[in-house]
């Protein structure tokens, strides 16, 4: 679970906390120069890395492995991170660095143009990427036929489906997915394997819950 800041600013030490005071301001001067009203200045490289992109990857050796998803977190968000860094800090990143970028696309203004990274993440067998792409970003973008996948991804994964955020919402009334469950369920029962838990969880959220009785019924 992602900490605020004035959390961190309670668990981190004097040197952390001052790292991550430089580390975040150099994010929001990333931020401030490629506002309109700078935009005079010359355009930055497409390849060049801003500094607190570096500080994106060392977040853990200077605030600890505890607290690294939420560090860069922090700095996606004070950076107003555009889709070339995210998808720079994506593609370069270890697993925990590409686990914290997927934790916070629902948090920065990229409309659907992170679809792609999402994506990726849900072709690996990563259970930490896995659980952090079907977050509030996920939800939000990915299209009904992508979406199911990515519910069944979780079941074959053993990731939760309390993971799949407004698995509740997006599943209510869903025919399609109640199959894709119940042919899934089939396929382990018939292989003499356990069937999830959270299968069985999903599949009666595919319900269309009866309709409230009225007052002349």
């Amino acid at each position: 679970m992602l900490t605020s800041r004035k959390e961190l600013d309670a668990e981190l030490d004097g040197a952390a906390r001052v790292w991550l005071d430089e580390a975040l301001a150099e994010a929001a001067h990333d931020a401030a120069a490629r506002e309109p009203a700078c935009a005079g200045a010359p355009e930055a490289s497409p390849y060049a890395s801003p500094p607190w992109e570096l500080r994106y990857a060392t977040a853990g050796r200077h605030c600890g492995p505890a607290h690294a998803d939420s560090v860069r977190s922090l700095l996606l968000i004070e950076a107003r991170a555009p889709l070339p860094s995210v998808t720079r800090l994506y593609e370069r990143g270890t697993a925990a660095e590409r686990r914290a970028v997927l934790l916070t696309l629902h948090r920065l203004d990229l409309g659907s143009t992170a679809l792609p990274l999402v994506e990726d993440a849900l072709r690996t067998n990563d259970t930490r990427l896995v659980a952090a792409a079907v977050g509030p970003y996920a939800a939000a973008h990915l299209d009904p036929h992508a979406w199911r996948h990515a519910v069944l991804k979780c079941l074959f994964t053993g990731v939760p489906v309390d993971a799949v955020a407004r698995l509740d919402e997006r599943a209510r009334g869903d025919t399609e997915l109640a199959r894709m469950l119940s042919d899934f369920a089939a396929e382990r029962t018939a292989a003499g394997r356990d069937v999830p838990v959270g299968l069985r969880t999903a599949l009666a959220l595919t319900e269309i819950a009866p309709a409230a009785p009225t007052e002349e019924s």
